[in-house]
């Protein structure tokens, strides 16, 4: 009995820790796009520079879920849950390391002037936001009709990053002095998209987690 309240105490602090790790991932989504939009040097420095505590964060979980693995040799749902807090942390991890390639395009376009007013970009980030949220709680309260419904909004996501792409395409037909800029900004919306990739991930994780069939909502 003691055994098994240790078990679900650290399970909730594997759930904790993942929670904490999308909070990360959704400030320094914010905060990178904040700071392309005012090229703000100092402000994409700052969320570099914090990458690592998601990083300390991803390293506990394997490493609490590692040892529960080996001491109490879980199995069927309760194995799902730590494979699943590991696949989670990963995808996290990796939408933290995106975040991170936006703050880094700020870097390289400090003392240019933006070649259009950022429009499309933040609301491409506010959707993606929002996915990240959906695709956390999902897995948080074990709800697969979250997790599809999440899945959905990609595809408005994919709409306007396809849009986005066009009108700095014509951009760059039209002004082609502007060339490197407007492919640093194709760049930030492939990574934002590619966030949105790893929401739909942690999506299919917490339907894996509640029926054992991981699904395909990357479609």
């Amino acid at each position: 009995m003691i055994q098994r309240r240790e078990f679900d105490q650290n399970l909730n602090e594997l759930r904790e820790l993942l929670q904490k790790m999308g909070e990360h991932v959704e400030h320094a989504l914010v905060e990178a796009v904040a700071a392309l939009k005012s090229l703000d040097s100092k402000r994409a420095k700052d969320i570099i520079d914090r990458d690592r505590e998601l990083n300390q964060m991803e390293e506990q979980v394997m490493e609490i879920g590692s040892r529960l693995i080996v001491t109490q040799q879980p199995v069927a749902k309760d194995l799902r849950r730590i494979l699943v807090a590991f696949r989670i942390s990963s995808d996290l991890e990796r939408m933290g390391d995106l975040a991170i390639d936006i703050a880094k395009v700020t870097l390289r376009l400090e003392g240019q002037t933006l070649i259009k007013p950022l429009v499309d970009i933040p609301k491409l980030a506010e959707l993606v936001v929002v996915m990240i949220q959906e695709s956390l709680q999902s897995y948080l309260d074990e709800n697969t009709d979250l997790a599809y419904k999440m899945a959905k909004d990609d595809d408005e996501v994919d709409h306007l990053y396809s849009q986005t792409i066009t009108d700095l395409y014509k951009i760059i037909i039209d002004h082609p002095e502007s060339l490197h800029q407007a492919m640093s900004l194709t760049l930030v919306g492939r990574y934002i998209e590619r966030i949105a990739d790893h929401a739909t991930n942690i999506g299919e994780s917490a339907v894996y987690l509640v029926t054992g069939h991981r699904p395909d909502l990357n479609h």
